[in-house]
């Protein structure tokens, strides 16, 4: 099993309202633009105003890290840096702030095939349309998931971008199905109540007037794989973009409250909770 995952399970979440975790000012102190450097969380200058906190020391190894998994792409464009260290460091501080779950505030990357991906109980893969898995690395995500681990993948469109991420997955799984995750299920439930499942583009489609990114990519899917005893090892976002929805929370109040606050941040503590808890 995953390291640690068992002792998570007795969290109390302690949930208050987003809003209320929203500080104008500091909203307006991490306004900023994309990087394309790849930034060290640890250096107080690449964290664009989210803070380092400190935890209790005998729990250094018992708190949640967001582990965002490097991987090759038959793409340029910003592949696993997408987003990166923003939402990341955003999401850790939101759930350090919003619930009782402790987290590291500085998180981490890695390949699938670092020996350390079985201390972490949730992994997360961003834009995976021109992603591409080598051998070992199927090998890998495979026995990971299959010892309790948990993989959340973000931010793809469209048919095309579909078509390469189910033909890597399935390298993975040949022999279990891509299932829709209903809206009743737990993980639109577990601490926030989701409505719908969001559509969030990003916030330069946003500030373009749009609503999504792909003329063929006009209602949101959230997919899954399952073990052998039901349990979600996967939720696949697709036609949506929860990471912008953290990295950007302080570029526009507006796209904040319509689509941070609102759908972003209340789905991505519930898929970390049920991460740590299933």
């Amino acid at each position: 099993m995953i390291r640690y995952k068992t002792l998570l399970i007795i969290v109390l979440l302690s949930v208050v309202g987003l809003a209320a975790a929203q500080d104008y000012q500091d909203y307006q102190r991490r306004g900023r633009g994309r990087s394309s450097r790849i930034a060290d969380p640890r250096d107080v200058g690449s964290r664009n105003g989210v803070p380092i906190w400190e935890n209790d020391l005998s729990f250094t190894h018992d708190v949640f890290t967001f582990v965002r998994i490097e991987y090759d792409t038959y793409r340029g464009r910003y592949g696993w840096t997408t987003d990166y260290p923003d939402a990341d460091l955003n999401l850790s501080w939101r759930l350090q702030q919003l619930t009782s779950i402790k987290t590291d505030p500085n998180g981490r990357h890695m390949r699938l095939t670092n020996p350390q991906l079985f201390e972490y109980p949730f992994i997360y893969i961003v834009e995976p349309g021109g992603l591409h898995f080598s051998e070992d690395e199927v090998v890998a995500l495979r026995s990971y998931l299959l010892r309790g681990g948990f993989l959340m993948v973000d931010d793809f469109w469209g048919e095309a971008e579909w078509a390469n991420f189910e033909y890597e997955i399935k390298r993975v799984f040949p022999d279990r199905p891509i299932e829709e995750i209903p809206l009743e299920h737990e993980i639109f439930n577990l601490v926030y109540k989701l409505e719908e499942k969001p559509l969030i583009p990003s916030v330069n489609t946003y500030w373009s007037g749009g609503w999504t990114e792909r003329s063929d990519a006009r209602e949101a899917h959230y997919r899954t794989i399952k073990d052998d005893n039901g349990r979600l090892m996967m939720v696949i976002c697709h036609n949506t973009d929860l990471g912008d929805g953290w990295e950007r929370e302080g570029v526009d109040q507006g796209y904040f409250v319509q689509y941070s606050e609102r759908w972003a941040y209340p789905l991505g503590i519930n898929i970390v909770t049920y991460a740590l808890t299933h």
